[in-house]
């Protein structure tokens, strides 16, 4: 489930493909000014995933999917991922 999308695309209109990472929405905890995520159990936590040369709507359905309450962070393609 998404709960947050962080876009650090340059190229904020290339959908067609692009770069995704998803992680634990409580991560961001930290973070200035944020709404407080709850930790979940560790059996549907995704601590870090990535996709590489998706779609915008793949990625967003990807995220969207997971069980676990995550940030959906969006890159161009070719950056942004290990």
């Amino acid at each position: 489930m998404i709960c947050n999308i962080i876009d650090a695309r340059e190229r904020k209109y290339r959908w067609k493909k692009i770069n995704a990472i998803i992680e634990a929405t409580w991560h961001d905890n930290s973070c200035q000014d944020t709404d407080i995520a709850d930790s979940v159990s560790a059996d549907i936590e995704v601590t870090y995933e990535q996709r590489e040369g998706i779609s915008l709507m793949e990625a967003v359905e990807w995220a969207h999917a997971d069980p676990c309450p995550v940030t959906l962070y969006l890159y161009d393609e070719g950056k942004g991922t290990t």
